[in-house]
């Protein structure tokens, strides 16, 4: 009884992470008591996206469905969770399918959390933090994730990742190139080792040259291979080349995959070990590493961890958003000014339309506001454009692929012509959500254009599809600003939107 009344007076709260992998779905739910996160479940299921992705990169039918159902399966153990306690990311299948809209619309039909597909880069960022905050503190240390469709590695120390890549080749793609037909030969472990040495050839000279005091495996590819090399007699589990080798050799003595029979290896992990030992090999060879040891956190912990309060994403994002600012030598007073102007109109544009929780809006029109000039670094000619391209192509920690995207468009559109057939379709998003905030950024570009050291605020008045901007009266209304005006309301009007601009006198 007693246990029970500190409990209640202990302010408890449970979250959750699902990561949408190309081999298996992973749920993971944790409880945050004080200081402390604990899991108190795990939950997979081998889905197999990527053994559906075709030539043309479109998931089948089957591969769709197994994916909706897994989740139908996750969604009981989430019924009554809030939409902020919930983070569900999806990576390589879903990053490479031209068709994870669909999959991503029947999967809101059984689960009502959002899927956010995230860039490769920050794949890896997230398994180095779960990575790093389940493992005692270590130096400098490389990682190695070996996905079904990718393997990220990583090397940082304590919680920051130093150097990072996302490589396009998991268990599950590779098995697919070189085991297709369930043969089993040296032959086809050198053709896998070749076609792994030219995937690192770019990055693996910058890998050795940083070092690292210790190195870790994590997810379920290097957990098989450390569970097999025990079952092998190596009491420690401790991963090397030498040990690779052993099992590379005994792979090609059972010829096929079909007759695979290791002691600890799981049956449904059977289908793809032999990409998944080629990958591993291969890395290790190539970077020189003796010793890879496991580690339990992944991707999923990476998430939970930073839904704490204490490791806030949103600081994550304004980080990235501050040294991008300053990386590309933004004028920050003056971005800060039209970021001002910015939340200014979307606070009056949500409460003459009537709406309410849209902070997220909040957040996309302030960063984009704050980056919509680093194409300027470039060249002034088409900056916007240039903007847009280094927003969409940057590595930006904490952004998802949709969120990056936005940002991009929103700098894209912040001046100029309003070409909205060149605008992309989002799933995250309304569209008519993007376009409002286009016409906003838009408008405290504009308003701010004479660059006054100055926060400039501006009446706004909703009249249907009519929008009216109402100048205040300090604004130092030139004649240069009046053009700038009047060359806006004729491209609001070649887009079809209606705009009106009056002196508050």
């Amino acid at each position: 009884m007693l246990e029970l009344e500190l409990e209640e007076d202990i302010n408890i709260r449970y979250i959750a992470a699902i990561d949408l992998g190309s081999n298996s779905f992973h749920l993971v739910v944790a409880k945050v008591v004080g200081n402390d996160i604990q899991i108190v479940s795990r939950h997979k299921h081998r889905v197999r996206l990527a053994s559906g992705l075709d030539k043309h990169k479109n998931l089948d039918a089957a591969s769709i469905q197994r994916g909706v159902d897994c989740l139908a399966t996750f969604a009981e153990r989430l019924s009554g969770f809030n939409i902020d306690d919930v983070r569900i990311v999806a990576t390589h299948s879903l990053r490479t399918a031209n068709n994870a809209h669909i999959f991503i619309q029947r999967a809101e039909q059984v689960l009502p959390f959002s899927i956010e597909i995230i860039p490769g880069t920050e794949e890896a960022r997230l398994i180095f933090s779960g990575v790093t905050h389940t493992q005692e503190e270590m130096n400098q240390k490389l990682v190695i994730d070996i996905g079904g469709g990718s393997t990220e590695i990583i090397i940082g120390k304590q919680l920051q990742p130093l150097f990072l890549n996302s490589l396009h080749m998991g268990c599950v793609s590779v098995t697919e190139r070189f085991f297709k037909d369930g043969d089993l030969t040296s032959y086809r472990f050198e053709k896998a080792d070749g076609y792994i040495q030219q995937r690192l050839k770019d990055v693996k000279s910058q890998y050795k040259k940083m070092g690292w005091d210790s190195a870790l495996g994590s997810s379920g590819t290097i957990k098989a291979i450390r569970e097999v090399i025990i079952g092998l007699g190596h009491e420690d589990g401790v991963i090397t080349i030498k040990r690779l080798k052993e099992i590379i050799d005994g792979l090609c003595q059972f010829g096929k995959i079909s007759s695979i029979k290791l002691s600890k290896l799981a049956e449904d992990r059977i289908p793809v070990f032999a990409g998944g030992v080629a990958i591993l090999y291969g890395v290790m060879k190539e970077l020189k590493v003796e010793e890879l040891h496991f580690s339990n956190g992944a991707l999923r912990e990476g998430i939970i961890y930073e839904m704490d309060d204490r490791l806030n994403r949103t600081d994550i994002r304004m980080r990235t958003t501050e040294t991008l600012a300053q990386k590309h030598a933004v004028e920050v007073i003056h971005a800060e000014h039209v970021k001002h102007t910015a939340q200014s109109l979307l606070k009056q544009y949500l409460e003459l339309a009537s709406l309410k929780n849209k902070k997220e809006l909040y957040q996309l029109l302030s960063w984009a506001a704050l980056l919509h000039e680093v194409g300027l670094s470039i060249n002034y000619q088409g900056y916007h454009r240039h903007s847009a391209y280094l927003l969409q192509h940057s590595y930006m920690p904490g952004f998802n692929s949709e969120q990056q995207q936005v940002i991009a468009t929103l700098s894209r559109f912040h001046r100029k012509a309003i070409k909205m057939a060149e605008r992309p379709d989002f799933y995250l998003y309304r569209n008519k959500d993007i376009e409002v905030l286009i016409r906003i950024l838009r408008l405290a570009v504009v308003l701010n254009s004479q660059r006054e050291d100055k926060n400039i605020s501006a009446q706004l008045l909703l009249d249907e599809e009519k929008w009216t901007i109402l100048l205040p009266e300090d604004i130092e209304y030139t004649a240069l600003l009046s053009s700038d005006i009047e060359s806006e309301r004729q491209y609001w009007k070649k887009a079809g939107w209606s705009l009106g601009i009056t002196l508050n006198k």
